[in-house]
């Protein structure tokens, strides 16, 4: 009697490589499927530290990882570059510019972009900070404006381009403007002789009534009086209502700046519109308590791209850790679908703190049981971010390149690669 043909195995299409795509995938190892891992860069970047490369601090090379390294030893996994055009859900299709991807079971982890609340042309005066792309513009832009200053002879303008505005403050929002005004009064006053970089202004900008605003209140004030003491100019309660090339309109006047940085706010991919799935104001996709699309249960969405409650219904926040956390799960739905095993309970986030670091000797951290501020929340930054970083040599770099930027003050990322912007 012949052998029957043995089962075909599930194919698995992962589009997005972030923290939610990259864990499912790693997660799927040891799984009875076929993975294909989409996206339209070949690396893994972990944005958290993006602000670090934005100011010079850090290379792109420091906190970004090709996906074929990552994923090298995984059999079950092959990893293709790509953009994905649109998907098929009838015919179970993936269409992107490179190739057309067949599957059974689809993860959509495609992240989050920059939202300027329907003033999208204010995003070429205003970059965001998601990629590696707008940490480099905003290095380049940053470092341009000093060496503009130190050309000009114009004090007006020279005023204009020593002056840095911040659009949101957030975590994001609150790193960038510690990290510039160190630049600008601690790092880089020896190194030219026209300008006095300790004149620089660096204006942080919030449309509410404090900084941090998802922190505890005492820990949103110690920020506002940390940052103000380093010389970062705090304006909350300001709605920005014009972004141009020289600077922005606010609710109450005008403030030249030659560099302005939008984080004020971010919007879902486009996943939704490509599958035709209800969405919320922010573009996240509305989904099952497994994260499956309504109607739809082979297909899933992660991470920035889906709209996740907590059991007292407020939101699952758009952090590395909840996207990973995802991640596993639907892994496991997936995995106990090809063995025809019980699948897990509903997906529960589990909420493990917020941090932000105000400078090089501060932060601010939320734990589940106890907060942190000042050094300490510094160091546990550090060590954290640290053993988050894949791989080795990496962990190694940045520690190193930390200790020594903090004894030296100095920074060895001030390249500037392009000098197309003008400001």
């Amino acid at each position: 009697m012949d052998a029957s043909p043995p089962a075909r195995r599930p194919k698995v299409v992962i589009v997005g490589a972030g923290f939610g795509g990259l864990t499912a995938a790693v997660k799927l190892a040891k799984a009875e499927v076929d993975v294909t891992v989409i996206d339209r860069h070949n690396y893994h970047c972990f944005q958290p530290l993006l602000y670090q490369v934005a100011t010079a601090e850090l290379s792109p090379a420091d906190i970004a990882w090709p996906i074929r390294h990552v994923l090298r030893r995984q059999k079950n996994a092959r990893v293709l570059l790509g953009t994905v055009q649109a998907i098929d859900l009838e015919n179970r299709k993936v269409v992107a510019d490179t190739v057309t991807l067949d599957f059974d079971e689809l993860v959509l982890a495609t992240g989050a972009t920059h939202s300027y609340f329907g003033n999208d042309e204010w995003e070429k005066s205003a970059p965001g900070l998601k990629r590696i792309e707008d940490a480099t513009i905003i290095r380049r832009r940053l470092l341009m404006a000093f060496e503009r200053a130190e050309l000009s002879d114009d004090p007006a303008e020279r005023e204009r381009l020593l002056t840095f505005a911040i659009v949101g403050a957030g975590p994001t929002g609150v790193e960038l403007a510690g990290a510039i005004i160190e630049v600008a009064r601690q790092v880089m006053p020896s190194e030219f002789r026209r300008i006095d970089l300790r004149t620089a202004r660096v204006i942080l900008i919030e449309a509410g009534p404090r900084v941090l605003p998802a922190f505890p209140e005492s820990l949103s004030d110690y920020t506002r009086r940390s940052l103000e003491d380093m010389g970062v100019e705090v304006m909350t309660d300001t709605r920005v209502t014009k972004v141009d090339e020289t600077g922005v309109d606010l609710e109450h006047g005008r403030l030249d700046a030659a560099t302005v940085i939008w984080a004020a706010g971010v919007v879902a991919s486009g996943a939704g519109r490509w599958i035709g799935a209800e969405s919320d104001r922010a573009g996240r996709v509305i989904v099952e308590p497994n994260l499956s699309v309504p109607g739809r249960p082979n297909v899933f969405v992660i991470g920035d791209t889906a709209a996740v409650k907590r059991p007292d219904g407020s939101p699952v926040p758009g952090i590395a850790p909840a996207a990973k956390q995802m991640g596993a799960y639907v892994a496991d739905v997936i995995a106990s679908r090809a063995r025809e095993a019980v699948p897990p309970p509903p997906f529960r986030y589990v909420h493990q703190g917020d941090v932000a670091t105000i400078g090089r000797r501060a932060a601010v951290i939320t734990l589940p049981y106890v907060n942190l501020k000042g050094m300490i929340a510094w160091l546990f930054w550090c060590v954290a971010h640290i053993y988050f970083l894949i791989g080795t040599r990496n962990r190694i770099a940045v520690a190193f390149k930390w200790v020594w930027d903090f004894m030296t003050f100095q920074r060895g990322a001030r390249l500037i690669t392009d000098q197309r912007d003008q400001i």
